[in-house]
């Protein structure tokens, strides 16, 4: 029995949101599209946790305090200038929402955690790519580029596991959950 787990925090997409978003998924050969159960916008990234450091971590989340916000999901992108490797749906959440990436990042720091050093992006990930045909990507981004979904509300974060299957894509726990409230 393993005593890490691969883990992250991150906003759940309500049902209506990814049911609209799933018939998006189409026209770009070489990409494995999402299922939309694993549909979320990642707010921090911990990669393989002891499961000692996750019992810190999910502590130090459970403090966060942040009213819930209004976001939505808008235009689309991809990861890999040269070499594409994820398609993504862009999300608007201002301020808020990058209050709550940064104090979720804290959170693994106050644990002991080696966080990421990137700048976050807040996004949701359509699908992993695999040599896509690089026409048909751009024609995808610009077909969806003035999309826009509508707003929704983020009430609540959680911690998920990933847990890698043999076949098909990682399989998502929400180990814990977290409402947003105000301070």
């Amino acid at each position: 029995m393993s005593t890490a787990l691969r883990i992250f925090a991150a906003l759940p997409i309500p049902a209506e949101i990814a049911a609209r978003v799933t018939p998006l998924q189409k026209g770009v050969p070489g990409a494995k599209w999402r299922p939309r159960e694993n549909f979320h916008i990642t707010l921090a990234f911990y990669g393989d946790t002891e499961l000692d450091r996750v019992e810190e971590l999910d502590s130090a989340l459970a403090r966060i305090r942040i009213a819930p916000f209004e976001l939505r999901l808008k235009g689309a992108g991809h990861f890999g200038s040269n070499e594409p490797h994820a398609l993504w749906l862009g999300v608007e959440g201002g301020e808020p929402l990058a209050d709550l990436a940064r104090q979720c990042a804290q959170a693994g720091k106050r644990a002991g955690l080696e966080m990421e050093r990137r700048v976050y992006m807040p996004h949701l990930t359509l699908a992993y790519l695999t040599s896509p045909d690089l026409v048909r990507l751009q024609r995808f981004e610009q077909r969806l580029n003035l999309y826009a979904s509508e707003p929704f509300i983020a009430d609540r974060f959680a911690l998920y596991s990933s847990q890698q299957k043999r076949k098909g894509p990682n399989q998502y726990l929400a180990e814990a959950e977290y409402p947003l409230e105000g301070r």
